[in-house]
């Protein structure tokens, strides 16, 4: 499989520590030369005398592409590692969960992703049977890591992909909740910030649901609430996550707008 096509010609931070143990183990019957025919030197560039500054530009683009692609395919990754986490938290592989992650592999990728992704998750199923309830250990590792390479907003995108899996079947059990809270906590996230995504996907429509997005009680003052949105609006910004890519950042848009709704919501009940 030519899976280093969609994923990136640079993994960036993922190839190394826990997240890089589980990369190897999915990837090295993928790939004719490991993890090198990723990261390895571009001869085009590494073995070239630069003379002329014509030369040295298209070096440096070469490098931010570089840049850019270690970025978005460590989210890419990351997402797939903890996805197939949270699809086998309750100890259950449902379609409608496989079925999403599918569709975002094949909008964003193109339809030999699909194949691949599920691959990559197929593989991590198994690594998850073999180390039994050790792997979460692994997990939290992996998760520690990711905290240690992406900013709060990146991290927040992330979660709040896992929560729309957890969601996809209609039904999230206790064990996907537990398995949701672990992993933004080993991320680093707020408790707050986690049942505000968990209730911005509720589909509830009332009030009160309204003020658990904005991680308030009705009981707040108007100078709280509106505190509490401008805080939300700028850990959620789609600018702050715009370099992962136009379908990560459409994702972040989707859920800015929620966050509005619910503002809106509030500000007219109180008629600010």
């Amino acid at each position: 499989m030519a899976i280093a096509k969609w994923i990136g010609g640079f993994l960036g931070f993922v190839t190394a520590g826990p997240l890089g143990a589980l990369l190897g183990f999915v990837l090295g019957s993928l790939f004719e030369g490991g993890l090198d025919m990723v990261n390895g030197p571009d001869q085009n560039y590494n073995n070239r005398e630069y003379d002329d500054s014509d030369a040295y530009r298209r070096y440096q683009e070469y490098r931010q592409r570089q840049t850019y692609e270690g970025q978005r395919n460590s989210f890419l990754f990351s997402l797939l590692v903890l996805a197939a986490y949270i699809i086998r938290a309750d100890g259950k592989v449902m379609h409608s969960e496989m079925e999403l992650l599918r569709n975002f592999l094949r909008q964003n990728f193109g339809e030999q992703a699909v194949a691949q992704g599920e691959d990559i998750v197929k593989k991590l199923f198994e690594r998850q049977k073999q180390e039994g309830t050790a792997y979460r250990s692994t997990i939290r590792q992996a998760c520690q890591q990711i905290a240690m390479n992406m900013d709060y907003s990146q991290r927040l995108q992330l979660v709040n992909f896992l929560v729309m899996i957890a969601q996809a079947d209609g039904n999230v059990v206790q064990a996907e909740i537990q398995a949701l809270r672990d992993v933004s906590a080993s991320l680093g996230l707020s408790a707050a910030d986690v049942e505000s995504m968990l209730n911005l996907r509720s589909g509830k429509d009332d009030l009160e649901a309204a003020y658990k997005v904005l991680g308030i009680s009705p009981s707040a003052t108007d100078d709280e609430v509106k505190a509490a949105y401008r805080q939300m609006a700028l850990k959620h910004h789609p600018d702050r996550v715009a370099k992962l890519g136009d379908d990560v950042r459409k994702a972040a848009e989707k859920k800015f707008q929620e966050i509005n709704d619910a503002k809106d919501k509030i500000y007219k009940a109180r008629g600010l």
